[in-house]
């Protein structure tokens, strides 16, 4: 129980472990989760030590799961939990699992470059086929159809004309844009050609998806005639500029028709083919779901095992690994299981030897937890770590930190709400290990169940306290004030019909509520925030200054641990003193006030505010809080 209360005891070991068998000796010791080992070499860059190798494949490997991780949660498939224990593999399986991560890697990206050509194929033959199908109300405006069925050109000739420029033809560019440079695309055509080129567009009202980010794209089918090779050479630059894609358009009707038939064979042969990629693309991220989690707890395992052996030094023979780390002084013999147990796992005939040295360096602070109390220890160190063997808070927070939470929530409707999601949260608690703990939002969530169970217990106790429950009072055992027409109205003008107070000499019965604020002042239009606020922070100023005065009292242990026993004259009386004489002080007058003043002097109680002034001025307050109030003649004399 004194581990509880205060930190570990820790030593600073030295270990010595054979090369053969220094990787699985750290892995029980990682297992373990009882040692902190120490830099031996603090001016060896991370570059240069004996280990980074390893290090830098198990970075390539974290790398290739993660995008492996990516790829799986963009399509949608679940990644199943290793909900059993997962040891760290051996060096041998480590290539094994290098392989593996690589062949699917691999086969990601080739099934995704795949996917990516068929889905940019699909999309220039989707875009070419509403070309053809926007071609002829395209043509409708610069051709006649003749008898036997054909479209002639049209010259744009003058009246009377009769020279070289009967040879002359109009030629086109059909192709596709999208919608936000059409706009920018029409200025452009107009300024460069000085308005000889004929531009018409229309919108392809079915969006197409982007075949590498997957978003949605909006385009425009467009169609331009111009006369001349030097306007055509300027009009084909001017689309490569805007990105917009060219696609062949027959003139010929028939010509269209049978082009725009062969194209929806080969987009109908290319969707089969589509189909296939996907549902081949979805088998493999299955399998790879299957081993994803796996993969990274022996990867991460992998990764920190070398990270520690980067840490050990050599012997002069190369072939024994020096290490130091600080460990529970009670635990040496479950260490020394775990290196007899990595010994034995490696094969190694040598075993390794854990010695206790003896060190002036200042020990690190270990505090023991456990599931229930890993939360409440980890706020408390949000706060501060507490220094080697001092006194540990966060026992105490476990009960003052859901306490004064539930005195500042204080709804039991909403306390039960929460106390019901902490009690789900700990019975599914091996079910949601890893899909929730491990999430970087929920996870905290998680870690605090038992707080949050905690937290919700006791804000229905200062529900009840407070008589509120979504915000209703519950009068379970009948009010305490009784209203009998207006002669127990204080002040009260029938003719104005004002608002009037409750006169509590008349109306009080004499008996307070049996638990709890009185269901009444829900009622009270005028002055019932006043009394709640006022009564809630009087308790918040009383538990305020108790836990402030148990904060100080912990001090001094502190102190007698240390050994530093002037402290107590020098630091911890001082406190105390001024703690009690002024805080203390006015602890008492609250708790005076309501003892001493009641129904019949309500009237002539005094504020608490102007008592400590008075106190401070050395002057007696008015009206007295009790009587032989005198301060100057108590603080004159100093």
């Amino acid at each position: 129980m004194g581990s509880l209360f205060r930190g570990e005891k820790m030593c600073l070991a030295q270990l010595f472990v054979q090369s053969e068998a220094a990787y699985s000796c750290v892995s029980e010791l990682g297992e373990l989760g009882l040692v902190q080992f120490r830099d031996l070499n603090p001016n060896v860059s991370a570059f240069h030590r004996k280990f980074v190798s390893e290090v830098r494949r198990c970075d390539e490997m974290e790398r290739k799961i993660r995008y492996i991780e990516k790829e799986v949660k963009l399509a949608g498939v679940k990644i199943e939990e290793n909900l059993s224990f997962v040891p760290a593999p051996l060096p041998k399986a480590m290539i094994d699992l290098e392989a593996a991560c690589e062949k699917t890697e691999n086969e990601l990206r080739e099934v995704n470059q795949s996917n990516e050509v068929l889905q940019r194929n699909y999309l220039e033959l989707k875009e070419h086929q509403c070309v053809l199908e926007n071609a002829r109300d395209f043509f409708a405006h610069v051709h006649l159809h003749d008898e036997g069925g054909h479209y002639q050109r049209l010259l744009d000739e003058e009246a009377g004309a009769r020279s070289s420029r009967d040879s002359n033809t109009l030629d086109f560019i059909a192709g596709v844009i999208e919608r936000e440079r059409v706009p920018a695309f029409e200025q452009m055509l107009w300024r460069v050609s000085r308005g000889n080129v004929f531009l018409r567009y229309a919108e392809i009202i079915e969006p197409f998806n982007d075949p590498i980010t997957g978003n949605e794209i909006h385009k425009f089918v467009f169609i331009l005639f111009y006369q001349g090779s030097q306007l055509g050479m300027r009009v084909k630059r001017i689309c490569e500029g805007f990105r917009a894609s060219q696609y062949p358009c027959p003139e010929d009707f028939n010509e269209r028709n049978e082009m725009s038939t062969g194209i929806a064979t080969r987009l109908q042969d290319l969707q089969i083919v589509l189909v296939q990629m996907d549902d081949h693309r979805q088998r493999l991220l299955a399998s790879a779901a299957v081993n994803l989690s796996s993969w990274f707890i022996k990867v991460r395992k992998l990764k920190a095992i070398y990270h520690t052996l980067n840490m050990f030094n050599f012997d002069v023979t190369s072939r024994c690994l020096i290490g130091e780390c600080w460990c529970p002084a009670d635990e040496l013999g479950d260490i020394r299981l775990a290196l007899q147990r990595g010994t034995q796992k490696s094969g190694s005939s040598v075993p390794s030897i854990l010695n206790r040295i003896s060190t002036t360096a200042n020990p690190p602070t270990y505090n023991k937890t456990n599931k229930f109390t890993l939360a409440f220890q980890e706020l408390t160190d949000a706060y501060g770590v507490a220094t080697y063997r001092e006194v540990n808070p966060a026992p105490f927070a476990i009960i003052t930190f859901p306490f004064l939470f539930g005195v500042m929530f204080g709804d039991a409707g909403h306390g039960l709400l929460l106390a019901l999601f902490g009690l789900w949260l700990i019975l599914k608690e091996n079910k949601l290990k890893y899909s929730m703990g491990n999430d970087d939002m929920f996870g905290p969530i998680y870690g605090g169940r038992y707080m949050i169970l905690l937290m919700g217990l006791f804000s229905i106790y200062g529900g009840f306290i407070y008589n509120d429950c979504f915000s209703k009072s519950l009068n379970i055992f009948g009010s305490a004030w009784t209203v009998n027409g207006t002669e127990c109205l204080k002040d009260f003008d029938p003719d104005t019909m004002a608002r009037a107070m409750l006169d509590p000499k008349v109306c009080f019965s004499g008996n307070p509520y049996p638990f709890g604020l009185d269901p009444i002042w829900q009622i009270a239009p005028a002055n019932n925030l006043n009394f709640i606020n006022s009564l809630k922070m009087r308790l918040s100023v009383i538990l305020g200054i108790m836990q402030m005065t148990f904060g100080v009292l912990l001090s001094s242990v502190n102190h007698v641990i240390n050994g530093q026993r002037h402290r107590l004259f020098l630091e911890f009386l001082p406190q105390i003193i001024f703690m009690v004489a002024i805080f203390g002080y006015l602890v008492f007058l609250i708790f005076f006030k309501w003892f001493a003043f009641g129904p019949w002097n309500s009237d002539t109680a005094p504020n608490l505010i102007n008592v400590l002034i008075y106190m401070f001025q050395l002057q007696v307050p008015d009206p007295v809080m009790y009587s032989n109030q005198s301060y100057q003649k108590y603080y004159g004399r100093w």
